[in-house]
């Protein structure tokens, strides 16, 4: 058989081999809402997943640890659901970790959001140290930038790609103190808000998440409806 005739038997066999089309990865879509709040993933995604979060709590930080990776990688970066974060702040230090995390927009808050939970025993650690020695009765954003110095947060966002005069700036920006000041009295006046971390699938309160396996089951019910 000719090599002319070897290729006619495979284009009739085999058809024209067209490169696959690429897959799109949601999870490296985020938004900002009108409230303030991020949206990481695809905006007509089938499940709704909403998280009640803070920076300075400890069952958070073993959540997120647990769940953020199989959460992106099977359910966000397919398209299947959307993942939206709204703050609950308990504290100056959790405020001052959020407006560094969130300085760099959507896209760099969920990229960095598991690094600093990652590092909170440590910057949690130097921030009880600060504390009692903390200067009173300095302007919010002079606290702000005490308090994320006091914690060692500069540092930790600086050795994440954060510039030390971006860092500032965002830190003394009034309009986003007072957004999340808004998000964090919604989400601690809701009627029988249990505190974080807390999570609504479809907009329906999820009780006894008291790690992934659940959590899970409770997006797999969802996406079977």
């Amino acid at each position: 058989m000719s090599w002319r005739a070897v290729l006619a038997f495979a284009a009739v066999a085999f058809g024209t081999m067209a490169p696959a089309a690429p897959v799109k990865d949601w999870s490296a879509v985020a938004v900002r809402q009108a409230d303030g709040s991020f949206v990481q993933g695809n905006p007509k995604a089938k499940v709704r997943l909403v998280e009640y979060l803070s920076f300075t709590c400890p069952h958070c930080a073993v959540m997120e640890a647990a769940a953020i990776p199989p959460l992106t990688s099977r359910y966000i970066r397919t398209g299947l659901v959307s993942y939206e974060v709204r703050h609950a702040l308990r504290d100056g230090y959790d405020l001052a970790a959020v407006m560094l995390a969130r300085c760099d927009g959507p896209r760099g808050f969920f990229t960095v959001a598991p690094a600093v939970y990652a590092a909170q025993p440590q910057w949690m650690g130097k921030a009880a140290d600060y504390a009692p020695t903390a200067p009173a009765n300095l302007p919010p954003d002079k606290a702000l930038a005490a308090a994320a110095k006091g914690a060692g947060l500069d540092a930790l966002f600086a050795a994440h790609g954060l510039p030390a005069a971006k860092a500032q700036a965002c830190l003394a920006d009034a309009g986003e103190r007072t957004r999340l000041g808004a998000q964090a009295d919604a989400a601690w006046n809701r009627p029988g808000f249990p505190g974080t971390p807390d999570w609504l699938v479809d907009g329906v309160e999820q009780t006894g998440i008291d790690g992934w396996p659940k959590l899970e089951a409770a997006i797999v019910a969802a996406l079977k409806k």
